[in-house]
C-alpha cells in the first residue's frame, strides 16, 4: 500500500464517527424522491462545516447540491451521493449509506485537491428512486465536464457492477362506459376487463423476449363498486431492456399488447410516458480496475457477477450519466449472502454496523480512485479511450 493511500485511510478514519452519524441520521429520517429537504440541508451543513463552499438547490432542482473544489482545468472527477429512500420500507435500498460514504471520499479527496493538483465536485443527487434526479440535473449542465463521474451501491456482496438495465414507465388509462352491472350490463363497457386483457397480453409476451429484459405492471384503477360496470381503470408499467436502444422496440410490442385490449372491449385507451427514460450503465472498466485495487488494498475481494453469479439487477439514472462521462457504480458489501435491495431486511442491515463499515470502505475506496486519476494520466487516457466508444442512437437526456 502506499503512504498517500494510508493517509487516505487515517483521513477517512478520523472522520469515521461524523460519517456514521450522518448514514444513521439519514436513515432513521426516510425520504421519498424530491422530498429529501432533511438529507439536503444535512449534507450541505457537513459540507459548509468543514469549509467548502456549497451550492444547495443545485441545478434547478431543490433537493440537490453541489461542492467544488480545485482549481478550473485540473482533472476534475465527480463524487456522487444519493439519499432518497422508498416507500413503507425506508432506506431499504441503502442510499444512506450512498451518500455518507460520498460524503466521506468527497471531504477527503478536498482536503488533497491542490496539493495533487486535482478538482473534485461533490454531487447530491436526489430521486433516484424512479425520479430521475440525475437526468434532470444533467438536462441543466451538472455532468457537462469531468474526467469521470463514480459512487458506491450497498449489496450482499462486494461486486465490480450492477447489473443495470434501461428502463421506462408507462401509465395507461382505460375508459369505457358505467351501467348497472345487474340491470343492464349490456349498456355497459367494461374498463376494467381491458386493463385485464392488457396484462394477461403481457404475461403471454413475456414468452418471446429477451432474458434480459423484464416487464412488470400493475392495476392502479379499477372501478367504484362491484354493482358498476368500470367506466375507468388504470394501469402502470415498467419496461426493461438490457440497453436503451434495445429498450425502443420492446416499448412497442407492450404497446401492442395493452392497445389490443380496446378493441375486445370496446374501450379507448390513453398512455403517458415519464418524461426520463434510465439507460444501462456503461461501467468504464479502466476505472473500476482501478476501485477494485483499491478495495484489495483495504482487504476486499470484488466480485465480478458476470463470472460469479451474484447479479444484482436493476435499473438506475447513474446508467444516463454513463453515457455522458466515464462511469462506475461498484456495489459494496453492507448485508449478508443472499439479502436483496429493495427489501425491509435490507434496510435493517443498511443502518446496522455492517452497514457503517460499507460506509467507511466505500468512501476510502473511492478518494483512493480519486487521487489515482488525478495522479495518472494513463489511467486518464485509458478511460477516456474506452467511453469514447460508448454511444447510444437514443437521446440518453430524452431532450
Amino acid at each position: 500500500m502506499s503512504s498517500f493511500n494510508q493517509q487516505i485511510i487515517d483521513a477517512v478514519d478520523n472522520l469515521a464517527d461524523r460519517l456514521i452519524a450522518v448514514s444513521r441520521d439519514i436513515h432513521a429520517h426516510p425520504e421519498l424522491n424530491y422530498e429529501e429537504h432533511y438529507a439536503h440541508d444535512l449534507l450541505t451543513g457537513v459540507l459548509s462545516e468543514f469549509g467548502l463552499d456549497v451550492t444547495p438547490h443545485a441545478y434547478g432542482v431543490d433537493t440537490a447540491f453541489e461542492a467544488v473544489v480545485g482549481d478550473p482545468g485540473a482533472p476534475e472527477v465527480l463524487v456522487l451521493l444519493e439519499y432518497d429512500a422508498l416507500p413503507g420500507i425506508g432506506h431499504g435500498c441503502g442510499h444512506n449509506v450512498i451518500a455518507a460514504a460520498g460524503l466521506g471520499a468527497g471531504l477527503v479527496a478536498a482536503s488533497f485537491a491542490r496539493d495533487l493538483g486535482g478538482r473534485v465536485r461533490i454531487l447530491g443527487t436526489p430521486a433516484e428512486e424512479g425520479g430521475g434526479g440525475k437526468i434532470a440535473m444533467a438536462r441543466n449542465g451538472a455532468f457537462s465536464s469531468g474526467v469521470a463521474a463514480m459512487m458506491i451501491h450497498p449489496a450482499d456482496a462486494d461486486l465490480i457492477k450492477m447489473d443495470s438495465i434501461a428502463i421506462h414507465t408507462v401509465d395507461v388509462l382505460y375508459e369505457g362506459k358505467a351501467a348497472h352491472a345487474a340491470a343492464a350490463p349490456w349498456e355497459g363497457r367494461n374498463a376494467l376487463d381491458a386493463a385485464v386483457l392488457g396484462y394477461m397480453n403481457i404475461a403471454a409476451l413475456r414468452q418471446h423476449i429477451r432474458p434480459t429484459e423484464r416487464i412488470h405492471g400493475i392495476i392502479t384503477e379499477g372501478g367504484e363498486k362491484p354493482n358498476i360496470v368500470p367506466r375507468r381503470a388504470g394501469a402502470t408499467w415498467y419496461v426493461r431492456s438490457g440497453t436503451i436502444s434495445t429498450l425502443q422496440p420492446l416499448k412497442q410490442r407492450v404497446m401492442n399488447c395493452l392497445e389490443g385490449a380496446t378493441s375486445a372491449c370496446g374501450c379507448t385507451m390513453t398512455s403517458t410516458w415519464d418524461d426520463h427514460t434510465y439507460a444501462d450503465v456503461r461501467d468504464n472498466m479502466a476505472v473500476v480496475n482501478s476501485f477494485v485495487h483499491n478495495m484489495a488494498s483495504l482487504g476486499r475481494l470484488v466480485r465480478d457477477p458476470r463470472t460469479d453469479g451474484r447479479a444484482v439487477m436493476g435499473s438506475t439514472d447513474m446508467g444516463n450519466v454513463s453515457y455522458l462521462l466515464p462511469s462506475i457504480h461498484p456495489m459494496v458489501k453492507v448485508a449478508p449472502d443472499g439479502v436483496a435491495i429493495h427489501t425491509e431486511d435490507f434496510a435493517h442491515y443498511a443502518g446496522s454496523e455492517s452497514g457503517d463499515e460499507g460506509v467507511l470502505v466505500g468512501a476510502k475506496a473511492m478518494a483512493m480512485t480519486v487521487v489515482d486519476l488525478w495522479t495518472n494520466s494513463e489511467l486518464r487516457s485509458e478511460a477516456h479511450a474506452e467511453f469514447s466508444l460508448v454511444s447510444s442512437e437514443v437521446d440518453v437526456l430524452g431532450q
